[in-house]
């Protein structure tokens, strides 16, 4: 059991990471509570939580955002702790320090180190300022005035990027220096939509490159270590739906290079807690891309390839714990792949879906994390993915085979989901052989697109639907009126 300076921790998220965070919490024999809006009452979050405190808004969504409120109910319930999972409030300086003024532990990096690395700009200056890579770039914030002389100085391609945020909202490939000006005023609007910061920076933009991230641990005292890292170059929009460990594209020294400069980053910003280092890397090189101050949507592939629960660890640094260990403590075995299921259509540029979870019957040979269950509803309120499908095998083929095998035993019925696109990808040559990069998918859209029914199969199919409705099925069984008006009469 953790020796904390807390027995109560209160998860200020939902869905799957409050699920999962709970469970650790427990687990450590002290209290989980959760806050949640009036949307989420029926979810297994606030099934499992031992008290469930509901919390409101103007929408589903500001009620979670709504900083003040959940601190003013966590001290009501008098918990030690507050945990932020991912998302909504978990990367706010702010909100950090609220929670520690009012006498609580927050369960991440110190506020200092959210406003350093959090803000993508700042923190790429201070990791160039400490002589780690970072690619080409021009930064908004250093000149106004020049910023697109400057970002066109740079070359194409070009990415522009938010200073806020993530998620890859208001991100935009430029490949045509004549368009540079349009594109950095659609990038600025869209940041002032999503993150209320519209200033930009734009960096070269490596064609074709990989997505790695580096998992890090910190503690108060000063110890910092690598918990290996993760390949994320499978995106559709900027997002990724697959990731893995170890990185397929990486060699034995390239993979040690790269995660010992992620260490590096951590100590230089004497970063405390769970956090992720992230990489852009293309041709042998490999460039800082930010660093997400929380902890990450597919942190259970560390934890499958590694055995190391890092919201124990969380909990345990949050208490004032040191680590307890060096990084040759720190062991990888095996390989591990992490599927997104999303409620969305991939055959419609992966639009978002909603609807009852009619069936939701997760398969039984892997580690389903989920926010949702049989009965529930997927609704427009909140991001659309509904399950993370975690595998580990002895090596990547085993692996992906058996996430393959998931997917197909997987039964979501209610709303279209991305099953049936994951398991095709689990085919994919490409995927297969480990020649991946971000714009993959994009390159592949018949990977996307639905497979083409024989004309028979069709023809049964929508005639099973079309028995499976009511007014169908009445109408079919119903008695002609000619031989009604006959009533009992019989010959």
């Amino acid at each position: 059991m953790t020796k904390a300076s807390f027995t109560a921790v209160l998860v200020a998220n939902r869905g799957e990471i409050a699920c999962r965070i709970l469970r650790t919490v427990q687990a450590q024999g002290m209290r989980g509570l959760v806050v949640y809006h009036a949307a989420d009452a029926a979810t297994p979050a606030v099934a499992m939580a031992d008290t469930a405190i509901e919390i409101s808004g103007a929408t589903p969504v500001g009620a979670y955002l709504d900083a003040a409120q959940i601190i003013e109910k966590a001290k009501a319930a008098g918990v030690g702790a507050i945990h932020p999972g991912y998302g909504f409030l978990s990367e706010n300086a702010d909100f950090a320090r609220a929670v520690a003024d009012a006498g609580m532990a927050f369960i991440g990096p110190t506020p200092k180190a959210i406003e350093l690395m959090g803000d993508k700009v700042r923190a790429r200056q201070f990791v160039a300022d400490n002589g780690f890579p970072v690619a080409p770039s021009a930064i908004e914030d250093d000149d106004p005035e020049t910023f697109v002389e400057r970002a066109r100085a740079v070359g194409a391609p070009l990415l522009i990027k938010p200073s806020a945020g993530g998620g890859g909202k208001g991100m935009r490939i430029v490949r045509n220096l004549a368009l540079l000006e349009e594109e950095i005023e659609r990038g600025r609007s869209e940041g002032e939509r999503y993150f209320g910061d519209g200033r930009l920076y734009a960096e070269r933009y490596i064609e074709r490159p990989r997505h790695i991230e580096v998992q890090v641990l910190g503690d108060a005292a000063g110890n910092v270590v690598h918990v290996f890292e993760r390949e994320c170059s499978v995106q559709r929009r900027f997002q990724k739906i697959v990731e893995e460990s170890p990185s397929p594209g990486l060699t034995i020294r390239e993979r040690a290079n790269i995660c010992e400069v992620a260490a590096g980053i951590a100590r230089a910003a004497g970063y405390r807690n769970a956090g992720t280092v992230e990489f852009i890397y293309g041709q042998g090189e490999f460039f800082f891309l930010e660093m997400n101050t929380r902890l990450q949507v597919e942190h259970p592939v560390t934890e499958e390839v590694t055995g190391i629960d890092l919201v124990a660890e969380q909990l345990r640094i949050a208490a004032g714990e040191p680590l307890g260990y060096g990084q040759d403590a720190v062991k990888s075995h095996g390989h591990a792949v992490e599927l997104r299921l999303y409620a969305e259509d991939a055959a419609r540029d992966f639009a978002p879906t909603t609807g009852p979870l009619l069936a939701f019957r997760p398969p039984d040979n892997a580690r389903v994390d989920a926010g949702v269950g049989e009965g529930g509803e997927v609704s427009a309120n909140f991001d659309p993915m509904i399950a993370k499908v975690i595998v580990h095998a002895e090596d990547r083929q085993a692996a992906i085979a058996k996430a393959k095998a998931a997917m197909h035993d997987f039964v979501v019925l209610g709303c279209k989901t991305n099953a049936a696109f994951l398991a095709r990808l689990m085919d994919d040559p490409d995927f297969v052989s480990g020649d991946v990069h971000t714009g993959m998918l994009a390159d592949k859209p018949e990977l996307a697109a639905d497979p083409s029914l024989e004309d028979a199969t069709s023809s049964v199919l929508l005639g099973a639907a079309a028995l499976s409705l009511r007014p169908v099925r009445d109408a079919a069984e119903a008695v002609p009126e000619l031989h009604a008006a006959i009533g009992h009469w019989r010959n």
